[in-house]
């Protein structure tokens, strides 16, 4: 059954882009190095504009996405405000957003194994957001 696994899938992808999102706006004031910031903002665009695609697939679908783990949202948000009450550096930001780039990877090939039966183009969405994470972790190893 090919349905409910692409459904699934893009409910991932929504709750993953939301909490990528999330993130990038918590730090983003904080962020000292221009080029680092400008980065983050290309990011998020990139996971935004990913998500207006992933919104039409869901609509097709009559399906309205799904939001970030709450839990997970405030364990987040807590690490990141506990970590930049300490140290509001970027080496600190870039440790945090590349923790959370490498959790999202993780947790999306995760569901790509889980839901085989998905159709292409929730597979090609959920790979572009893969690699929007891995790049993203790459360019900003420099501020570690």
């Amino acid at each position: 059954m090919v349905e409910p696994d692409t459904i699934k899938l893009l409910r991932e992808c929504d709750a993953g882009i939301k909490m990528g999102v999330s993130a990038i706006d918590e730090v983003i004031d904080y962020v000292k190095d221009n080029s680092f910031k400008e980065r983050l903002n290309y990011c998020k665009d990139k996971h935004e504009n990913l998500n207006d695609e992933l919104q039409k697939e869901l609509e097709s679908y009559h399906d309205d996405g799904k939001d970030p783990n709450p839990m997970a949202k405030g364990m987040s948000w807590m690490k990141t405000n506990m970590k930049l009450k300490l140290d509001e550096s970027d080496g600190t930001i870039a440790d945090l957003i590349t923790d959370g780039c490498n959790m999202g990877v993780k947790s999306l090939h995760r569901y790509l194994n889980e839901y085989k039966a998905a159709d292409e183009k929730s597979k090609s969405i959920t790979k572009e957001l893969i690699n929007l994470e891995e790049q993203l972790a790459i360019d900003i190893r420099q501020y570690l």
